[in-house]
């Protein structure tokens, strides 16, 4: 046989070139490379201790890597160290900020002079169980530490007695068949002193003093639903002229009582209606019958046997916490207790003025809407004592459940509600425990929240007690509480339940 030389047959190019496809051209080789230049590119010839000129002698330079920015949630796992929160680690410690695992300090004062916040007051929210009431009073336990003294203003449940107890403070408990008493028209430290006063210093604590009363009288009036006219305001303002000695020029001032105040405007003399410029004595009872009427029956009802006589007590402000219980009025209804509420912050208002520079006083204001459901008077006098925490040096605190506490007081767009409003602007500390997914939007809506910190309302925080969303100024944390073995008995709520459980 012949031998013949095997056909090499196609190649990949002829095969693809029949589809109508073409291969890339193949690329050229590389140049050869210099390793020398190689290594001076990578590792440039310098002193080992630096170049001997300007800015780069012999200290050490900072590298000129590109700064990158992204969430934790997308470099979580690369660069796992994260930031402080950013707060100062003053005041009392009440547990861990979640987001970076370092503990979380209180301080509203300490706030309010680095300018982190621009009034010291806080107002918490959230369903009952939730560690609310555990957060508020660990926050005043550790804060006696710093030396501050607190005020109960209303224990309607009697939950801060224990608390007292254990720092050797005894509650005052006020209640019908109880001796203790307490007048809303009281002088006060304002008071003190005054016959050794200045002229000029007398007239300004007058000012201080009747504004007080006015906003308590024009508030109790209210709860039944009774516009105080300004010839009603007008007329109160007289009244307690004339009942206190004042209006007789000789700078004398006494105390007044509610009875008194109503027995004045039943029963006026021609003097006191003409200094009210009314025509008669006639004329003035048709003219504030309403607000006379009114007064009358809360003297008969709600006030009688509590506030309608001189007050019989007195704070001991060397203990670091004070508390006036309710919780014997409690079964009498919410008015009865809006009013006692009403009275005794009026009355605790006066008790903390005069304070010396650089003492702290809490202010605790419980159960804050049966108050506020008592009208545009008690939501104003309310808001007139947060609004004068910062100046009068006092941190105010107020414990709702849930935005309709505040909103509750009257219809949509009307003063009350307005004034409710802009009462969360007066506490620059929110904090909100966990609550229901449609609660948890009405608060977004009230507070400002985003939508990350409203799923961490109505999510993260229902997952644990104690865990809870706060906003200081426009810094956001969410935090957990931690209480210790020696406070828990002293923290809890659930008393009555455990002792009824079988």
């Amino acid at each position: 046989m012949s031998g013949r030389r095997q056909s090499p047959g196609r190649s990949m190019t002829d095969l693809i070139a029949d589809f109508g496809g073409q291969l890339p051209a193949a690329r050229e080789a590389p140049a050869k490379v210099d390793r020398r230049t190689e290594a001076a590119l990578i590792r440039p010839g310098v002193p080992r201790r630096g170049r001997r000129r300007p800015g780069f002698g012999w200290s050490p330079m900072p590298a000129p890597l590109a700064v990158y920015r992204a969430s934790t949630a997308e470099i979580g796992g690369v660069f796992p160290l994260l930031a402080a929160n950013g707060l100062p680690p003053t005041g009392a410690l009440l547990g861990y900020d979640a987001l970076t695992a370092s503990g979380f300090y209180c301080d509203p004062i300490g706030w309010v002079l680095d300018g982190i916040v621009t009034n010291p007051n806080l107002i918490f929210f959230g369903k009952p169980g939730q560690g609310k009431s555990t957060t508020v009073k660990a926050f005043l336990l550790r804060m006696m530490q710093f030396g501050a003294r607190t005020l109960i203003a209303g224990d309607v449940k009697a939950e801060y007695e224990p608390l007292c107890r254990a720092v050797d403070a005894v509650p005052i408990t006020l209640g019908l068949g109880m001796p203790a008493r307490i007048n809303p028209l009281d002088l006060g430290p304002l008071g003190h002193g005054w016959a050794s006063l200045p002229d000029e210093e007398r007239r300004t604590r007058a000012s201080l003093i009747f504004a007080r009363w006015v906003v308590l009288l024009k508030a109790l009036i209210g709860t039944r639903g009774v516009a105080v006219t300004p010839a009603d305001e007008a007329a109160l303002t007289t009244v307690l002229s004339e009942l206190s000695g004042w209006s007789g020029g000789g700078g004398c001032l006494r105390t007044v009582t509610i009875p008194q105040v109503h027995d004045a405007l039943s029963r006026p003399t021609p003097e006191l209606a003409r200094a009210c410029r009314y025509a008669g004595t006639q004329q003035m009872i048709d003219e504030t019958r309403q607000a006379t009427d009114t007064l009358g029956t809360l003297v008969r009802g709600a006030l009688a046997g509590l506030f309608d006589e001189e007050t019989n007590i007195g704070l001991d402000w060397s203990a670091p916490i004070q508390s006036l219980s309710l919780q014997r009025l409690d079964g009498l209804g919410d008015e009865v207790v809006g009013v006692a509420l009403a009275c005794v912050n009026s009355w605790s208002r006066a008790m903390t003025d005069l304070r010396r520079p650089g003492e702290i006083t809490i202010v605790v204001r419980d159960e804050v809407w049966r108050q506020m459901r008592l009208g545009v008077g008690a939501v104003q006098s309310l808001d007139a004592d947060l609004r004068l925490s910062r100046n009068d040096g006092e941190v105010q605190v107020v414990v709702a459940h849930k935005p309709s506490d505040l909103l509750a007081v009257g219809a949509a767009g009307s003063q009350e509600v307005t004034i409710a409003k802009d009462m969360m602007a007066l506490c620059d500390t929110k904090v909100m425990f966990a609550q229901d997914p449609s609660i948890a939007e009405e608060l977004s809506e009230l507070v400002g929240l985003g939508d990350i910190a409203r799923d961490w309302v109505a999510g993260w925080a229902r997952q644990r007690t104690g865990r809870a969303v706060w906003t200081v100024g426009d810094r956001l944390f969410k935090v957990t509480t931690v209480r210790t073995p020696v406070e828990a008995p002293l923290f809890d709520t659930n008393t009555a339940l455990i002792a009824g459980a079988p």
